[in-house]
């Protein structure tokens, strides 16, 4: 009865099948792997975080380049804020301000190392085009000052809130990184910036964010829904193999008790001969023909 399995259009369902199931596995279990090791990060990145608020501040040269572990870390530097150069980095939200919109306030502080440090000194609800609004922005402090402050990797263009196509008016910045900034100030500037972890009234602090990479983000849950996915495709394969099988198999056993299927016993009929007029006089559509005399 199974001997359709043994047909060359079989052989290649059974190869295909064969090959397509551990292949969906795999790729269901590697996508599982990786959300796991991005939960595995998060944690880590959340007891860094917290190990960071309790630490010690540390020198700014001995926390560079930023990576996923110096990410968050309090670093210290010593040097003087160039006022001149102060920006405003607009369509900002604090995490825990829900949707309300502001602004980061951004200046350039001189470090003795000569190079510049972005410093986010705080954020301020409004909107940054606003006169009355740029008007509540406080001063820098004047004269050598010392900074302690979150340490963040520089912004790129998937980092949420950035304005990286440009166009925004003078004395603002879409994207906190030394690529924007390369233009705007006539010095070097350090590829890391920080977050003031007390800002002066009436700006608020901006808290620290996870290293990119690290956290329970979108990236995150598309490596979930990858997972489910796979499993998905898998069990659809075994699903179509055992229909296709069963189909076979039935119409096996029917050729085998003599069930032919109706198409069959139709296209048999009409191979007979019958409804051709043959034996019944007619011409095939059931009229006789006239004789002539």
């Amino acid at each position: 009865m199974y001997r359709f399995l043994l047909t060359p259009r079989w052989w290649g369902i059974n190869v295909f099948a064969v090959l397509a199931i551990p292949f969906c596995i795999f790729m269901g279990s590697w996508q599982l792997g990786r959300f796991e090791d991005r939960v595995d990060t998060h944690h880590q990145q959340e007891d860094r975080s917290s190990r960071a608020k309790a630490a010690a501040a540390r020198p700014l040269a001995s926390l560079l380049p930023v990576d996923q572990i110096t990410s968050g870390r309090q670093a210290r530097a010593r040097g003087r804020y160039d006022a001149a150069h102060q920006l405003l980095v607009p369509d900002r939200t604090l995490s825990d301000k829900g949707e309300r919109r502001g602004f980061y306030v951004l200046t350039l502080l001189r470090t003795d190392a000569g190079q510049a440090l972005p410093v986010v000194r705080g954020w301020l609800p409004g909107d940054a085009n606003d006169k009355a609004d740029r008007a509540k922005v406080p001063a820098p402090p004047k004269g050598e000052v010392t900074v302690t402050g979150a340490l963040q990797a520089s912004e790129n263009q998937g980092t949420e809130g950035v304005h990286a196509d440009g166009g925004l008016p003078q004395g603002q910045l879409g994207m906190i990184s030394a690529a924007s900034l390369v233009n705007i100030v006539p010095y070097k500037v350090y590829d890391a910036w920080i977050t003031l972890g007390e800002a002066p009234a009436p700006l608020r602090a901006v808290p620290p964010t996870a290293a990119e990479g690290s956290g329970l983000d979108l990236k995150a849950f598309q490596n979930l829904g990858y997972t489910g996915e796979w499993f998905v495709f898998a069990g659809f394969v075994v699903f179509m193999w055992f229909r296709l099988f069963r189909r076979e198999a039935e119409a096996a056993k029917d050729a085998a008790l003599g069930i032919l299927p109706e198409d069959t016993t139709a296209t048999t009929r009409r191979d007979e001969g019958e409804g051709d007029g043959e034996g019944d006089g007619t011409d095939g559509r059931g009229e006789r023909p006239v004789a002539h005399a």
